[in-house]
């Protein structure tokens, strides 16, 4: 904590020059509370304060409920700490946005008070149980939710993702039926403990999954592995003897597990069984392909223009990143965040969006696990379509987000949606999973929209009314980039915090892009007592070194024999998957289901997976 405490200095001493001001009184306030309260002070109180002051842009004041953990100035309404920055963007004794706030300021206050926010630390037990608890309750308020939504509201929303969605559904429905759709294998953890190339040898598979994604047409690499296909040759039961196929009641329940967030609360997540793993990621690359794609494809007619291209994004942040900031500058466009987003979506959202293309909804109902094994609670039957782990939870959310988005539009203009009107929205409405961009003007309709269907509009994230937007890790005030630079995680002791090293270097290299140089400096002396060998390098090199000011500016100690390009001496992240043995039936299916854009490593057979520990090497590579 003393190193995170000297990191907040030396950045509060760098950005009062630039602020024009002093914080010297407020290093001190800083180091006596960490004495006092531990790094929680650094990692949620201070972000308590960041986010207050991100609500009072918003609003454009600062209200009596603001900063309640920081002491006011005297007769006055903005808080005694950083007031040398904070009265530069309020009144000191009104508490009201003045007419040009100080962006310098702006963007050092969000960064001495959320620098820390994110820190990757494991809180505490009684946390970590309340994060359980808190699926637990979801899930009851989702059931609560289902029992309290109208069929009439259900069927609104199977309209619209109709209108909306309705030729790509049915682009991916004829693929499914043809079994066109390519599956593939996650590189995470599965419920039934199969690692690796262990999963190309699959010994469960569900009847659900049977019907839709036949284990003849996606659990073989031929009918040559089918018993009975070759009546009289005895070497043909090599692929169905193999398999265990599961009853609906004997499936294998998804695993509810935390994994460290920040010291305030656990992530959640959900460990899926291997086999639904495998046919969901089959439906997630064809949604991805069609919904990215300016037309959808066809088999019938030619290519139809996919009407909601650009609204929702799967591989790119930037589109919303832009739209915050334009939002930022016009004041057109809001951005709204929701709280336990995934976790919201009820599996009777999925079943009304889909229920016009049945075959499609069955597939995808075929490969969602309906149960979830919770420590401390059992298996529970699951209402919410399905937690972070499932391969479709992220194409669901956003395609239901953006269905009651244009529900919420419709509310507000009292007619039926044109497609000539959905069109018009291309540059105005965009999903990027709970990351929503709209139209200030339907904010309250779709508001309460997403309230009718049980979610919950995440306000103090939520920004409208004020020159402050934020979008996929970006923050803007009136058209100005403030968004700031994360301590993911602690500082190193020993050479063997592999992971805490990488992130200093890190860490270092973003706060010199950013001009931080005195802070910069300071950081280079703690990353030197781990790494002797620090060299120059440009951001491109795979050398843990400093990136420099200029791009052709690097250190080269020597020169390739055979290529003759310069070398440096440094370390390098050195990753080695673990064991991994497949059979001869598993090697071949692997290789029939490998992407062309994805060339397997030449020992993809012998090893695979995540590699169960980190290290760094020291050796010769390329600077740049």
């Amino acid at each position: 904590m003393k190193s995170l405490c000297t990191l907040w200095r030396y950045m509060a001493d760098e950005l009062a020059i630039w602020c024009r001001t002093s914080t010297r009184l407020d290093y001190k306030t800083v180091k006596s509370r960490s004495e006092q309260e531990g790094v929680s002070f650094l990692t949620i109180t201070l972000p308590s304060f960041g986010k207050d002051f991100e609500r009072s842009l918003d609003e454009g004041y600062i209200d009596s409920s603001s900063f309640r953990a920081f002491a006011r100035v005297k007769g006055g309404a903005i808080p005694a700490f950083l007031q040398g920055m904070t009265g530069q963007v309020f009144d000191r004794q009104t508490g009201r946005l003045v007419n040009e706030p100080n962006i310098d300021c702006i963007r050092a206050i969000r960064q001495l008070t959320l620098m820390f926010s994110k820190v990757l630390l494991d809180c505490t037990e009684a946390r970590e149980r309340a994060s359980i608890l808190g699926y637990i309750n979801c899930e009851k308020e989702v059931r609560q939710s289902d029992e309290e939504t109208s069929m009439e509201t259900l069927n609104e929303l199977s309209a619209m993702s109709a209108v909306l969605f309705g030729n790509i559904y049915s682009e991916i429905e004829r693929k499914l039926v043809s079994c066109e759709l390519l599956p593939r294998h996650g590189p995470g953890k599965t419920a039934d403990r199969l690692t690796g190339n262990r999963k190309f040898d699959l010994q469960y598979y569900t009847e659900r999954l049977n019907h839709s994604f036949p284990w003849e047409e996606y659990g073989v690499p031929s009918s040559r592995f089918i018993k009975g296909f070759y009546p009289d040759d005895d070497d043909a039961d090599l692929g169905i003897n193999r398999v265990h196929f599961l009853e609906p009641g004997a499936e294998i329940p998804v695993k509810v597990v935390s994994v460290p967030k920040t010291l305030l609360t656990r992530r959640i997540i959900a460990i899926e069984p291997t086999a639904m793993q495998y046919a969901q990621q089959a439906l997630l690359e064809a949604f991805v392909d069609i919904i990215e794609s300016p037309y959808v494809p066809n088999s019938f007619f030619k290519s139809r223009k996919n009407r909601i291209f650009g609204m929702i994004g799967f591989l790119d942040q930037i589109p919303n990143q832009e739209m915050a900031k334009d939002g930022s500058l016009s004041g057109d466009l809001a951005t709204l965040d929701l709280s336990e987003a995934s976790d919201r979506v009820s599996n009777r959202h999925v079943l009304a969006m889909f229920s016009r293309n049945p075959n499609l909804m069955i597939g995808i109902q075929d490969c969602r696990s309906t149960k979830a094994y919770v420590d401390g609670f059992g298996v529970q039957h699951l209402a919410k379509f399905a937690s972070m782990g499932s391969a479709l939870t992220f194409p669901m959310e956003a395609m239901v987000f953006l269905t009651i988005i244009f529900l919420g539009i419709q509310d507000e203009l009292s007619r039926p949606l044109t497609e000539k009107d959905i069109l018009s929205f291309s540059d105005k409405v965009r999903v990027y999973g709970d990351d929503l961009v709209i139209p200030v003007e339907y904010v309250r309709s779709v508001m309460n929209r997403l309230s009718l269907y049980g979610f919950k509009v995440n306000r103090r994230k939520s920004f409208w009314t004020g020159k402050f937007r934020e979008s996929c890790g970006k923050e803007f005030y009136a058209g100005v980039d403030v968004s700031i630079q994360r301590v993911r995680r602690e500082f190193p002791s020993s050479r063997t915090d592999v992971w805490e090293i990488i992130s200093l270097v890190s860490l270092r290299n973003r706060l010199f892009a950013a001009g931080y140089d005195t802070t910069v400096e300071w950081l280079d002396k703690q990353v030197e007592v781990f790494l002797p060998h620090y060299p120059l390098v440009r951001p491109t090199s795979p050398v843990l070194g400093r990136w420099s000011h200029a791009e052709s500016l690097h250190d080269s100690d020597r020169i390739h024999p055979y290529y003759h390009t310069p070398l440096v001496y440094g370390y390098r992240v050195a990753l080695k998957p673990p064991t991994s043995p497949v059979s001869g039936q598993g090697a071949l299916l692997k290789y029939f289901i490998k992407r062309a854009d994805q060339p397997f490593d030449v020992n993809h057979l012998e090893r695979q997976g995540r590699p169960p520990v980190v290290d760094i090497k020291l050796g010769w590579s390329s600077p740049y």
